[in-house]
């Protein structure tokens, strides 16, 4: 067979949902799992079980991978530059990488090419970040430790010195930014592939919900126009400017005054993507298979005038098979992803989507559907 293997890192949901859009296409998939009872885990065949902070078995895994890629961004950076240097085929790529893993490198990089960011710098301690507070941003401030945050971890917004004491005690840098009174959260979304090629998907409003994700809305409702296309270009700009190969999420702030901000990025597959499953001509994780390999990219179109996604967290109802009769009879174009996962109070483990073309009526169907699941409604 001359079909490629494609090893990713990581067994998480991201994993699981990046193998079901290589099936069709007959892509051979190896993971790299921290346990057997990882969401991915389940599902793919050919498992290796290891630490991939460990660099033997990161070394081990990638014989026979064509390409290696991603579920999260905490692989060590030294060792995927030993692999590279071994002839190790690294998809998005170290450099690109690398300011998805340190919020720090990452802002100062988009600096450096004129992205519109939150007012921001390193702080050395709890005075320090008084300091940035008088230099022009005011309290409250938003912390970040610059590596390993992910879902609300790793951030804190302090009202005060004796608040932003916390943050420093886990002795890792961190990055202090103004609070955005922004009006809402999007996400741009897209993907690049080695030769260059590049398609961008419609600009989504992501809604959260303790610092997780809970509704994205594709495309964002009243979003002009001008700002929609603003948003692509920046995200395409991005991905070219930082090298990314693979998918990249942009997140942003659109504040109150019309203007957009950059929060964060990841080089993955993201959540504000689940939606292009079943809402996109091609999905994010199919997409991303095709950039990895190099492979033409698909169509980023939506299928529908308004696609919703709802998270499903978990709840007080361990198992949620049985709602599955009332959610599907209740709703047939309902589509309901689940990730294999142990349910945990506020942990992910599923989305439901909707589409159509009434966003309020798919808004309602989604949420229904997710909060029937997680047992918070029973009718």
């Amino acid at each position: 067979m001359t079909f490629p293997v494609v090893g990713m890192v990581g067994g998480g949901q991201l994993a699981r949902m990046t193998h079901e859009a290589g099936i069709p296409l007959g892509i051979r998939f190896k993971l790299l799992s921290d346990t057997p009872q990882d969401s991915a885990a389940q599902v793919v065949n050919d498992v290796v079980i290891g630490d991939y902070r460990d660099l033997e078995t990161l070394r081990a895994f990638a014989q026979g991978c064509d390409v290696v890629t991603f579920d999260h961004e905490h692989v060590p950076a030294e060792h995927l530059r030993i692999l590279e240097a071994e002839g190790v085929v690294i998809r998005p790529g170290i450099e690109a990488l690398r300011h998805a893993q340190d919020k720090g490198v990452m802002r100062a990089r988009l600096d450096e090419i004129g992205v519109p960011c939150p007012r921001h710098r390193i702080v050395t301690d709890a005075a320090d970040v008084t300091r940035f507070a008088e230099e022009g941003a005011g309290f409250p401030v938003v912390l970040k430790t610059v590596r390993g945050g992910y879902d609300g971890k790793g951030v804190w917004v302090v009202g005060d010195e004796t608040a932003a004491a916390e943050p420093f005690r886990a002795g890792v840098p961190v990055l202090a930014e103004e609070k955005v009174d922004f009006a809402r959260e999007l996400a741009a979304n897209v993907v690049r592939s080695p030769h260059g090629q590049a398609v961008a998907y419609p600009v989504v409003e992501s809604v959260q919900t303790d610092g997780v994700c809970d509704t994205v809305i594709a495309p964002a409702p009243e979003l002009s126009a001008e700002l929609s296309a603003q948003a692509q270009r920046l995200a395409l700009r991005v991905a070219e400017e930082l090298d990314v190969v693979g998918h990249l999420a942009v997140e942003l702030f659109e504040t109150r005054d019309g203007r957009i901000l950059v929060n964060e990025l990841a080089m993955r597959p993201h959540n504000s993507g689940h939606w292009t499953q079943d809402g996109a001509i091609t999905s994010q994780f199919a997409n991303h298979v095709r950039a990895v390999l190099d492979l033409p990219l698909g169509d980023p179109r939506p299928r529908a005038k308004w696609t919703v996604m709802v998270n499903v967290l978990g709840g007080d109802y361990p198992d949620m098979y049985p709602a599955y009769l009332h959610c599907m009879a209740r709703d047939p174009g309902l589509k309901i992803h689940m990730y294999g996962k142990d349910v945990k109070p506020g942990r992910k483990v599923g989305h439901v989507n909707t589409y159509g073309d009434d966003l309020a009526d798919v808004i309602a169907r989604a949420r229904h559907a997710a909060d029937y699941l997680r047992g918070t409604i029973t009718e």
